[in-house]
Formats: structure tokens, sequence, C-alpha cells
């Protein structure tokens, strides 16, 4: 337990994208709403769309068309797509899709596995897509991010994801940062934040 998170990480096998996976399913159950801030192949929006269940409803992001079509065949293959929405936009727009209330956000940072290594999430759009997150978070909910820290621009984008969790307020969020210690250097962290009181004062942008 730390800071009121909860946290039974058996047989993750330090695999950060399960990590996140376990944090944010702790919280969530049949009809919460969710949200994939990356969708990229569709790992967690598959996974998020089980966890709400068929009353939930889930929506998921990305700029890249190509990686939505890998998501929407995923969920399409297991019959989770009836209660997904698909963005075709970046997370910073997060604001203009969703005005409710969210139960939990998932982020993974950096590049599509698999695509252009060149397109990757940056600094202003994640801190801003962070910002959305947080004051759109319900009492309870959480947010998990996987930092990836290998591709161009991931120190100041790490830099600056590291600098938002450090200055939040403690008395409204949890905050546990955790890295492998026998694992690379570039190796990803996380970042989990779980909103711990009722208080309602928006974050700035």
């Amino acid at each position: 337990m730390y800071d009121g998170l909860p946290v039974r990480f058996a047989g993750i096998r330090g695999n950060a994208a399960l990590l996140a996976q376990k944090f944010i399913g702790e919280i969530l159950h049949e009809g919460c709403v969710a949200v994939d801030a990356t969708a990229g192949n569709g790992y967690d929006t598959l996974f998020l769309a089980g966890a709400v269940g068929d009353s939930g409803k889930v929506f998921a992001f990305d700029i890249q068309r190509g990686a939505l079509d890998a998501t929407a065949g995923r969920l399409k293959q297991a019959g989770r797509e009836k209660n997904v929405v698909l963005v075709n936009a970046g997370h910073e727009e997060m604001g203009r899709y969703i005005t409710h209330p969210v139960d939990g956000f998932m982020f993974n940072l950096g590049y599509l596995p698999g695509g252009d290594h060149n397109k990757t999430t940056r600094p202003d759009t994640t801190i801003k897509a962070l910002h959305t997150a947080l004051n759109l978070l319900k009492p309870g909910g959480r947010v998990s991010i996987v930092v990836y820290t290998a591709h161009q621009g991931a120190e100041d984008e790490s830099d600056a994801v590291d600098q938002l969790a450090k200055n939040l307020d403690p008395g409204v969020f949890g905050v546990l940062r955790i890295t492998f210690a026998n694992r690379s250097s570039s190796a990803p962290f996380l970042i989990f934040i779980e909103r711990v009181n009722e208080e309602n004062e928006s974050l700035a942008p």
C-alpha cells in the first residue's frame, strides 16, 4: 500500500504493459468509463473493453489511422467493438470528445510498435492530455502511464511527465513511480496516479 494505492503484481514478469493493466483493472467493473489515450495496436483498448463490460464505454485515441484499423480488427475478433469509440485524433484532443467523469485512463508513450518510429508522442501534447485526464478523473479513478525512454525526444517527454507527477497535490492524488532495478537504463518506467479525494479544483493546462 502506498498513499492509498493498493497494488497486487503477481506474475507480471517485468512487463510494464501488464503492470499497467493490473493497476487499472483493479478499479474497473461493469458500467465504468475508460480511456485508452494511445490506442496503438489495440491491446489496452481490448483489455479496457472487457473490463468495463457491455454496459460500459471505452474511448480510444490515436493519430494514426492504421493503428485504429488494427485496434478495430482486434476488437471485432473478440466481439468487443460495440462499447468502444475509436477517435482518429491525438490524446491532447480528448477534452473535445469526453465531457463526463472517467474511471480510468491508460497512456503508453513513445511510438507505435511496428510502425514509423518518427511518429512519437511529444512532451507538449502529452502534458496537455494528462491535465485533461486528471481533470476528468473520478474520485477513486486511476491513470497509468508507461513511459518509454529510447525514442527521439523521449528524454524531454519523460522529464515533463516526471515533473507533472511530482507536483501533483498529495492531498488529491496518490502517485507511484516504478522502475525496473535489473533492466537497462533505457527500459520503460511507469507512473501510477489515483485520485484519492473529491477535490474539484481544475489543473492548469
